[in-house]
């Protein structure tokens, strides 16, 4: 279900501040009771990895929002490819038992939650002062911070696999948290990573300098 994908999830759909979620141990308890019977079986998993859990997303998204589609995108080839989730493998292989496999959704739910509350806070502290109109000194803002973003992006996927994927959507969001709208947004990164960045390959620096600097003059082309 494309409404369900997390490559097509917007900064509006993740963005913590629109979407409220709290965590504690009761809850997260009980949690796991409400996903025990959604879990596929191993067999099951193993031989329909692509579909297995989507009754599980459907739940999850339908109690706290469509922020959650990204709660099984792990590091490297998994169910979804290249993102940043570690303590869940893949349906695959984190299927096990329903009572050993529903805390470990839990866990990778606040997880993928604690990566989208990072970059909210990256967000604000690498924002321009005040969005004012494209000078030399907002130039330098924003091709910092391509550099931050696409330097964390890197580490926490481990530039596995289709990392990048990622990668883009995240500069993406940045600049819809800056209030440019996305069909800009797109053309933007589009710009600056233009298939710049390789599969299980993370970008040197000459090349996270030159799109840094790509994506700070498509900015300045719209302001």
């Amino acid at each position: 279900m494309s409404e369900l994908w997390a490559h097509a999830l917007t900064w509006a759909d993740v963005d913590p501040a629109r979407h409220s979620f709290e965590m504690d141990a009761v809850a997260a308890e009980e949690l796991a009771g409400l996903v025990v019977p959604l879990l596929p079986s191993a067999e099951v998993a193993r031989e329909d990895r692509w579909r297995s859990l989507e009754p599980v997303t459907e739940f999850l998204a339908g109690r706290y929002g469509r922020w959650v589609c990204g709660w099984n995108w792990s590091v490297g080839e998994g169910d979804v490819d290249g993102g940043v989730v570690e303590v869940w493998c893949c349906s695959s292989d984190s299927v096990t038992t329903p009572g050993a496999t529903a805390p470990l959704v839990v866990e990778a739910l606040q997880e993928w939650r604690g990566w989208l509350e990072d970059l909210a806070e990256r967000f604000a502290a690498l924002a321009p002062p005040e969005n004012t109109a494209m000078s030399s000194a907002d130039h330098w803002y924003w091709g910092r911070a391509c550099t931050r973003l696409v330097t964390v992006v890197a580490d926490r996927t481990q530039a596995e696999s289709g990392w990048y994927g990622h990668c883009m959507q995240v500069l993406r969001w940045f600049l819809a948290y800056n209030g440019i709208d996305e069909g800009q947004a797109q053309k933007i990164v589009e710009g600056a990573v233009g298939g710049r960045f390789g599969t299980w390959i993370a970008p040197d620096v000459p090349v996270v300098d030159a799109l840094s600097s790509r994506f700070a003059r498509g900015v300045g082309e719209i302001r």
